[in-house]
């Protein structure tokens, strides 16, 4: 009695395995197909460049950043010609060192951007304190009061104060501009501040206060150091936001001397002046200076990332 086994093992291109038994032997037949076209298929598709996003996002940077170019363009301009450039030339820089008018509207758009920027920063981290620090409802229902005037259209807001000035018998002046920019400055630094500070531990302050520091010395020693990022971050956007507003300075200003986006308006309605292009770009330098700075002050305190300045963290 023999028994013959004979095995045969063939493995091609497919898929599947099959086992053929007769009576004279065993045979089996193992085949693997590999099916490599769909996975290489998805993974052209996957590597293959979004050609729609990417000329979306080149039309929209190009709508965005043009305009700018331009007006840095032609601030350059050596002819007072704004659709022609015929020439290199400081001459514009020149002529808005001896405008007195423009620099004098420059000169008050920094001291309000400067009040506003400290007077919002110390009523913002007071009010984020007792908004995140209260227990009652009513720190609740302020919390979300403070988010009204970030979601009211800007022109709401200019109106109103200007009524509440015109009623209280207060001349628009420069200091009706500090203080409406101020008040609408506060809800940036509070929603900043709020959740950074809710993000800090208590018991690191419990602790300061246990080893014989009073409330405000744990404060101004542990608490306010450790909010110094988002602090810094939110000095530099309101000064921002503040330098260049337009709507709510335009409803509280005076006469003279007007904030200079309010001037640079009244400019424009009588023809656009090439000085108007040397603001423009200086403004730009200006507003890129700020963020430089916000990158490099986190060195400064021995950090790694300039980021988290911005995002607060």
């Amino acid at each position: 009695m023999s028994t013959d086994t004979d095995t045969d093992t063939d493995t091609g291109t497919g898929s599947g395995t099959g086992t053929a038994t007769d009576d004279t032997g065993t045979r089996t037949r193992t085949g693997t197909r590999t099916r490599t076209g769909a996975p290489r298929r998805r993974r052209r598709g996957a590597e293959r460049r979004p050609r729609f996003a990417i000329a979306v996002t080149a039309l929209f940077f190009a709508l965005l950043y043009l305009p700018v170019g331009v007006v840095v363009l032609f601030s350059f301009n050596s002819q007072k010609s704004l659709t022609v450039l015929d020439g290199v030339s400081l001459r514009w820089y020149e002529a808005l060192l001896h405008d007195e008018v423009l620099l004098d509207s420059l000169g008050m758009s920094l001291r309000v951007s400067l009040v506003a920027m400290a007077g919002s920063l110390v009523l913002g981290v007071a009010l984020a304190l007792g908004l995140v620090r209260s227990r009652s409802r009513l720190g609740s229902f302020a919390g979300l009061i403070m988010l009204v005037p970030l979601i009211t259209p800007e022109i709401v807001t200019g109106v109103a104060a200007m009524l509440l000035f015109k009623g209280l018998g207060i001349t628009l002046s420069t200091t009706t501009v500090m203080l409406a920019e101020i008040t609408f400055s506060i809800s940036y630094v509070t929603v900043i501040l709020r959740s950074r500070i809710a993000a800090l531990n208590p018991e690191v302050e419990e602790a300061a206060m246990d080893l014989g520091a009073t409330r405000g010395q744990a404060l101004r020693l542990v608490t306010l150091p450790a909010l110094l990022p988002s602090i810094l971050a939110s000095a530099v956007l309101i000064f921002a936001l503040v330098f260049d507003d337009f709507v709510l300075a335009y409803f509280t200003t005076g006469v003279d001397p007007q904030p200079l986006s309010v001037r640079i308006y009244s400019a424009i309605r009588f023809g656009v002046q090439p000085t108007i292009n040397a603001v423009g770009t200086l403004m730009l330098v200006g507003s890129i200076g700020l963020i430089v700075l916000a990158l490099a002050i986190p060195r400064l305190f021995g950090r790694k990332g300039g980021l988290d300045l911005l995002s607060g963290k």
